[in-house]
């Protein structure tokens, strides 16, 4: 007893700390952090060069059986830091990438139930991170939340680019409003999806990006999401204050955590320059570094496959309609029929394998090669697919053998179909056989509700096993491409075998629905700030009723336009996704994405405005080669662009994937223009992107 009065006394005497503001600012003084106590609750703000940017939000933790961890704090002590590096990522948009910041780490205490938490900030040129920090300690060791309650207070009714918030799909269409407006517009912004759960009517995702009238750009997003649920954000539109939402398990229970623990990075990034936005590493540099001590097995992959057949072309993943319920350990699928819409098969496979060795791609996806997709999706069954078993008409061995005579390696396919207890006790199976075979590289999918049944996406569980694939992977040198996963959040610092992620509406919603014109210039400010994404663009025919008449798809762009998009939709992992024959059709503009890069020594952003238009320049990784590229809205943009970034010592062969005159997304899509210039730092060009279009340029020194 003596023990514990001692205790609240020493810390009450800390109290005095509290009623003064703590206060760091970045290396270079233009984002700033103000921390204080305010009634006994750890509040903060911040600013940049002197606007506001959060006014005053509060911090805390509530919890299931215990006393809450928002207020009756006591500020115990406050300690500054300051740290520079210049760290070399396995892949990336730069072979350097600067992590310098100031940090200011404040201890707390609740003197009255004898805990402590601690809040971490780290503040940086182009925004701060804060997390909380939980150290071993009697009164607190294990403990579930009920929420987190992270306040991000805006300064105004803001322009804003958002999707709902949802506990399973991120496939949503961005919005562009007035965060007053994201309640009316709320239900216009949901589309149907396999899975979908969403939690409010001001519930939005992160990453979102937002515009001040005062000129601000402003993103709140999450980084390093270890052990931990996926932050939303829920807005109260009165008074426009977001408040962190955590995505709860199937019990209701939004986290677990045990000390000493953290939990992930909060993020806020500002500047008065939209490519400040683009450009910025701050959610890389708040991962930790790679965690591998080998990485030579891991290397960026460009590739083709057996995938557009299906989503576009309506052909199948299923083999036989013999089998409408499939139990896989009591089968023999020898003794079905095929109904003759199954691309993946052994001859149709050489045909891209032939393709891509041809024309210099690394590798060959294959989707619909294993048994079981006659009753995959919606069944809510566990024991689903084995991820071993290939089809009587996919001679796994023979291709496998094929493709690397061609000096191509075949893509691996796992669709879980949101049955994690199937795939982890496959798992180890699984990947042996892309072992035996040679594999490298696998994408995964979670289409569908989860099992254990209600389990989320984007829960903790669920972010657990997401990892879980991961390191295991590693353990067989194996790359992950995962769709349908938790959005990134830098994780690929630290575990660069995850080479990529789906986790936004991609280039197959332009088959079904269609994405609006402007995805392609909002999703590089909001889904790419945590990690690359397998976009897989590279589409020349927009109208799907070529190839399948009974589609009304068509997708929203140029030609040109998805040229560009290998550049300014940065992805290590790069699919073009159309069919050969299509690209055989227009093989001078098919040149492009032979010639584009998939890893870059040097990255630059020329022009950019959220929802408008993205113009990027790229250094291809141990070359003096350049790659620009611009995708713009419906409303089309006209660029004068400098090309002072290239070497002032060197001429260059310009070669201008560019739309025609005439050209347009919606009824001239295929209209493009090639041209030839010489250039050097000192040149400057004008060129025109058509509604819903773009342009591309390569750029070879001249010897």
């Amino acid at each position: 007893m003596k023990i514990q009065q001692l205790f609240v006394a020493l810390l009450c005497m800390g109290s005095a700390i509290g009623s003064y503001a703590s206060e760091v600012a970045s290396p270079n003084g233009n984002v700033k952090v103000d921390f204080t106590i305010v009634d006994g609750r750890p509040t903060y703000e911040m600013t940049y060069k002197g606007k506001t940017v959060i006014k005053p939000s509060h911090l805390g933790l509530e919890l299931i059986g215990s006393t809450n961890l928002m207020d009756k704090f006591v500020e115990k002590n406050v300690t500054y830091s300051d740290f520079d590096e210049t760290w070399h990522p396995v892949w990336g948009e730069n072979k350097d990438i600067c992590n310098n910041y100031n940090e200011m780490f404040v201890e707390l205490a609740q003197p009255a139930h004898g805990r402590f938490m601690n809040i971490r900030f780290r503040v940086y040129d182009d925004g701060i991170g804060f997390r909380y920090e939980f150290p071993v300690q009697q009164y607190l060791d294990y403990f579930p939340v009920k929420e987190e309650h992270s306040q991000f207070a805006m300064a105004g009714d803001h322009i804003a680019w958002w999707i709902a918030g949802d506990y399973d799909t991120q496939e949503y269409d961005y919005t562009e409003s007035r965060l007053s407006e994201i309640r009316g517009l709320m239900q216009s912004a949901i589309s149907s999806n396999a899975s979908q759960t969403q939690f409010s009517p001001t519930g939005v995702q992160t990453s979102i990006q937002m515009k001040t009238d005062d000129g601000l750009y402003i993103n709140i997003h999450e980084a390093a999401l270890v052990n931990y649920s996926c932050m939303h954000l829920n807005l109260d539109d009165k008074n426009m204050v977001f408040e962190s939402w955590l995505t709860p398990d199937a019990q209701g229970v939004k986290a677990y955590v045990q000390t000493p623990d953290h939990t992930p990075w909060r993020t806020v990034m500002v500047s008065d320059d939209a490519r400040d936005m683009l450009a910025s590493n701050l959610i890389l540099n708040l991962n930790e570094p790679c965690a591998y001590d080998d990485t030579s097995w891991i290397k960026p992959v460009k590739y083709v496959g057996v995938w557009w057949e299906m989503i576009g072309g309506g052909k199948q993943w299923s083999y036989t309609n013999d089998l409408p319920s499939v139990k896989l350990d009591r089968l023999d699928y020898t003794k079905t029929k095929c109904h003759g819409q199954h691309p993946a098969n052994t001859e149709n496979v050489k045909r891209y394998i032939d393709f891509a060795a041809q024309h210099g791609f690394d590798q060959v996806l294959v989707e619909g090669w294993n048994v079981g997709w006659e009753d995959w999706f919606g069944k809510s069954k566990d024991y689903v697919f084995d991820f071993v078993t290939p089809y009587p008409d996919f001679d796994i061995k023979y291709l496998n053998e094929y493709a690397h005579s061609k000096g191509v390696k075949l893509m691996m396919h796992h669709e879980t179909s949101g049955s994690i207890r199937n795939y982890e006790r496959h798992m180890e199976a699984a990947y042996n056989l892309m072992n035996k075979y040679g594999y490298n590289a696998v994408k995964s999918g979670y289409v569908g509700n989860m099992i254990p049944r209600g389990e989320h996406h984007y829960g903790q569980w669920l972010n657990n096993h997401y990892l879980y694939a991961v390191t295991e992977a590693a353990k067989h040198k194996i790359m992950v491409n995962a769709h349908e996963a938790v959005r990134p959040t830098g994780l690929c610092r630290t575990y660069p075998n995850l080479i990529g992620n789906e986790s936004a509406r991609g280039t197959e919603y332009e088959s079904f629905a269609g994405n609006k014109p402007s995805h392609t210039t909002v999703l590089p400010f909001t889904r790419l700030q945590g990690g690359p994404m397998d976009y897989t663009p590279g589409i020349f025919v927009m109208d799907m009723k070529k190839i399948n008449p009974n589609s009304a798809g068509h997708v929203n762009s140029t030609l040109a336009r998805q040229l560009a998009l290998y550049v300014t939709m940065y992805s290590p992992l790069q699919m073009a996704a159309d069919y050969p024959e299509h690209y055989e059709q227009f093989m001078d503009a098919f040149q492009f994405i032979k010639d584009v890069a998939v890893d870059w020594d040097e990255s630059k952003y020329l022009e950019a405005e959220p929802g408008r238009y993205i113009v990027a320049a790229r250094k291809a990784k141990g070359s003096d080669n350049w790659f620009v590229g611009c995708t713009a809205n419906e409303d089309g943009h006209s660029s004068e662009l400098s090309f002072d970034f290239l070497d002032k010592d060197k001429k260059y062969e310009a070669v201008i994937y560019a739309d025609a005159k005439d050209a347009h997304y919606l009824n001239n899509p295929q209209a493009y223009t090639i041209s030839k210039k010489t250039i050097s730092n000192k040149s400057k060009i004008k060129l025109n992107a058509a509604p819903g279009g773009g342009y591309a340029i390569s750029l070879k020194p001249i010897r």
